[in-house]
């Protein structure tokens, strides 16, 4: 979609220009990646208009292949407006135009599913499943049990929860769909913030595994404090990739509705969001052989908080479809999203990859010392920017 950035901050209503730029979870992903020099392609739907032209361009321009985004003629693109401030303030409004808009017609017929089961990984964001039915029903679609029938085999399905209070009608339908989509998953990412107000978990990393034991990964951001993976063995799950061809998918937001539960599985329901809701069975425990792994967040001179969590996701992916280990992976994650915090504007230029594993093979100590500022990315060898701290 197309994103409206303030030329200043302020209220919503006293800001007197934007500047338009993209924006979107998946898209936002697939761009990171593209840049990261991985072969991505973006699956959406985007209106005949103006919007939809730049917005194929400048996408396409970051190495994206958007051969299978559909022109609708009759919705528009959809877009939406946001202040400068943080989106965890409140402080910060965001203005969302995308009811009707063309991404918001994507479903299990409009848009080709042997093209999104094509490829190594398939990154998939619960904002998708929060403006319509027919978006919902793609994701149930893809996120479906892959011994069911209908899909003998799919490839590796990344969800990002993605929670955004204000597309969802109530926060009890928003908490239902979103877990029983992460349920179908093999990777997940969630925010500890996320699991509390989508699932009214609290109590850490290990609370968010015990109510999420389905997913092969399971990372869990806390902000500026780092992340946590949990992860089972190989054998125990069948979809990890199986090679670093660096080939991934995506659909672009939409989606809304009510959410059905794998058959194995309740969902949370309100009043008893974040514990077992009456007459249904506890919670799995975390599969044995789980491995946890933690990383710290890396010291960043903030300018902007927009995009980093799609940031991190592509630079977790972009390590994961490396054959890194789990360390790695986060590092790595934190690296893209402290490029996307040291810059204005959903998208940043990342590291070159050289420039990022060096850094993310520093030792605890230096990892911690480091300390990053805007233009950081700006050259492989160490820039100036990068500052130890004590």
């Amino acid at each position: 979609m197309v994103t409206f950035l303030p030329s200043r901050p302020g209220r919503l209503a006293d800001v007197p220009t934007f500047e338009r730029a993209i924006g979107g979870a998946e898209s936002n992903v697939a761009c990171v990646l593209a840049a990261a020099g991985h072969t991505t392609k973006w699956v959406s739907r985007v209106g005949a208009d103006g919007f939809g032209d730049h917005l194929l361009e400048t996408i396409g321009s970051y190495g994206v292949d958007t051969s299978a985004v559909e022109r609708d003629p009759t919705r528009p693109t959809g877009i939406y407006f946001r202040t400068a401030g943080d989106r965890a303030t409140d402080a910060h409004e965001v203005a969302y135009y995308r009811t009707g808009s063309a991404a918001s017609a994507m479903s299990p017929t409009t848009v080709d599913l042997k093209t999104l089961q094509a490829t190594d990984i398939l990154h998939l964001s619960g904002i998708t499943a929060a403006l319509s039915t027919t978006c919902l029903s793609l994701l149930k679609s893809l996120t479906a049990h892959p011994t069911r029938p209908s899909h003998p085999t799919r490839p590796l399905i990344s969800f990002d929860v993605n929670y955004r209070q204000g597309l969802w009608p109530d926060a009890t339908t928003a908490g239902d769909t979103l877990l029983a989509l992460a349920r179908g998953a093999d990777l997940v990412f969630v925010g500890e913030d996320e699991a509390e107000e989508a699932w009214g978990i609290t109590g850490g990393p290990t609370a968010i595994r015990e109510a999420l034991p389905e997913p092969r990964t399971l990372v869990i951001k806390n902000g500026s404090q780092g992340a946590t993976v949990f992860e089972s063995t190989p054998s125990t799950h069948p979809h990890a990739p199986t090679d670093a061809r660096g080939r991934t998918g995506g659909c672009s937001p939409a989606g809304a509705g009510a959410s059905t539960a794998l058959p194995s599985k309740a969902p949370c329901s309100a009043p008893d969001r974040g514990r077992t809701p009456p007459g249904t069975p506890p919670p799995h425990p975390p599969r044995e052989g789980d491995t946890v792994t933690e990383a710290n967040a890396l010291k960043v001179d903030v300018v902007a908080t927009v995009g980093a969590g799609d940031a991190f996701a592509a630079g977790f992916l972009s390590a994961t479809l490396r054959g890194l280990p789990p360390k790695h992976r986060l590092r790595h994650g934190h690296l893209m999203a402290a490029a996307a915090l040291t810059t204005s504007g959903d998208l940043a230029a990342p590291p070159s990859r050289a420039h990022a594993d060096r850094l993310a093979a520093l030792d605890d100590t230096e990892w911690g010392r480091l300390r990053l500022a805007p233009g950081w990315t700006n050259t492989a060898d160490r820039a100036q920017e990068e500052v130890p701290t004590p």
